[in-house]
């Protein structure tokens, strides 16, 4: 199995095809993946060929990106896709695909793309269909575990968000002192009020100890309208001490090169797939975190982009600087990081109507310190955190454990599909990280 690879051309191994146009006008709903350029951007009631399948973008920023799809497909003209695998493993093509610097073949001019006849005579070494099986599963159980930790923390991070509202938003602890001690409900509340009554014995209450903390009644405020009575209103500037940060200059190697600590951007929060941010693209030198006012934030900071999109959210599980286009709330020891950043997302159409800008539409520090914060009783707030902690601790190990998988796979892709990596070895590899 080992010494069974073979040198050939990649028009040998698959052959590449461009995709075929399907404008939104003659798309119809279904559960067909449509996949263009950057892997699915929508669904078809259609499909143009079978699965599984393999795509290749195939101009602009999109050259080189490759997506696999186990079900029938509708490949876009903006994307290559395998029209035939010669026998070949399909997802050991999708893995070996990605190992090709495809950028490197671009047929374009002005605006960049790729040409299968310019990609086909390229020579490549390939093991055997058996061989190719082995390898994509040995990739793939690490790929499967990743997803599944993906999913979790989604999950883990709804859990944390429902809670949030749940007790901040809607009021249910209160709704439900109301309720039982017969208090009236305000108006703008009373069809929440209503769906709890009708829950029943199925409402699920708190646990006497937490529940207490909770006030019984509403009182009408000008900043928020209806909050629990004693509740008051402050600004997010008055209770979190909140920070912007700077881009030193790119062209000074000193600020840049060989950096170690974390530098942060927009870019890098989009990028995510968890509210963590664990690393970044870009690393500064001590002498570039000098050159920020902020300088390096510490491990838990709420991180929110301000501009270009506003909106972007995360905890950084990292001491990291940020740049301008960022906006960064340090957590204290009544607002906890979970409790910031959900509280972020819940107020994020409020943040977006206090942004300006003619370039784009920006927040700026000044804009953003005087949106209103409503403050419950301290024991309400350690109640919280005490509980999004958890959740958050979860979140975290996972996160830890897929950027480790992350790793790995990344290392061994190359190995793998190269014949430099012998099977065992990395099949005990993944056994040890699993």
């Amino acid at each position: 199995m080992e010494n069974d690879w073979r040198e050939i051309t990649l028009g040998e191994f698959v052959t590449l095809q461009r995709g075929h146009d399907l404008p939104e006008s003659q798309r119809n709903p279904g559960h067909v993946p449509i996949l263009g350029s950057f892997g699915i951007t929508g669904w078809h009631s259609e499909a143009r060929t079978k699965g599984p399948g393999v795509t290749i973008g195939r101009s602009g920023g999109s050259i080189g990106v490759v997506s696999y799809t186990p079900y029938d497909y509708w490949p876009l003209n903006t994307a290559l896709y395998v029209k035939d695998f010669h026998g070949n493993d399909a997802k050991f093509a999708y893995y070996f695909l990605k190992t090709i610097d495809f950028k490197s073949y671009n047929s374009g001019s002005a605006q960049p793309s790729l040409n299968r006849n310019h990609v086909h005579p390229l020579p490549v070494k390939v093991p055997s269909p058996e061989t190719q099986k082995v390898i994509a599963g040995i990739l793939s159980e690490l790929d499967d575990k990743i997803a599944l930790n993906h999913q979790i923390n989604t999950t883990l991070e709804s859990m944390a968000q429902a809670l949030f509202k749940s007790w901040f938003v809607d009021f249910d602890p209160v709704i439900d002192n109301a309720l039982a001690a017969g208090n009236p409900i305000p108006e703008a509340l009373q069809a929440r009020a209503d769906a709890r009554a009708a829950l029943g014995d199925q409402r699920k209450l708190l646990p006497d100890h937490i529940r207490q903390q909770f006030p019984d009644r509403f009182e009408l405020t000008e900043e928020m309208g209806w909050v629990p009575e004693g509740w008051h209103i402050s600004t997010i500037g008055e209770e979190v001490e909140t920070t912007g940060g700077g881009t030193p200059s790119t062209k000074n190697p000193d600020f840049w090169e060989n950096g170690t600590h974390s530098f942060c951007t927009p870019k890098d929060m989009s990028q995510l797939k968890s509210l963590v941010l664990m690393d970044t693209e870009r690393h500064l030198t001590d002498t570039g975190i000098r050159k920020i006012s902020s300088g390096q934030l510490p491990q838990g900071t709420v991180l929110m982009s301000s501009r270009a999109p506003i909106g972007y959210l995360a905890i950084s599980d990292i001491p990291v600087s940020v740049n301008q286009g960022i906006i960064a709330m340090l957590p204290n020891q009544n607002y906890g990081p979970v409790y910031l950043l959900s509280w972020a997302k819940t107020n994020m159409n409020h943040i977006a109507d206090r942004a300006n800008g003619s370039t784009f539409q920006e927040i700026s520090k000044k804009n953003f310190r005087p949106i209103p914060f409503l403050v419950p009783g301290k024991g309400i707030l350690e109640a919280f955190n005490e509980q999004a902690e958890a959740i958050y601790s979860r979140i975290l190990l996972t996160s830890e454990q897929t950027d480790a998988l992350t790793k790995l796979r990344d290392t061994l892709l190359p190995k793998l599909l190269s014949g430099e990596l012998r099977i065992p070895d990395a099949e005990e590899a993944v056994s040890e990280a699993l």
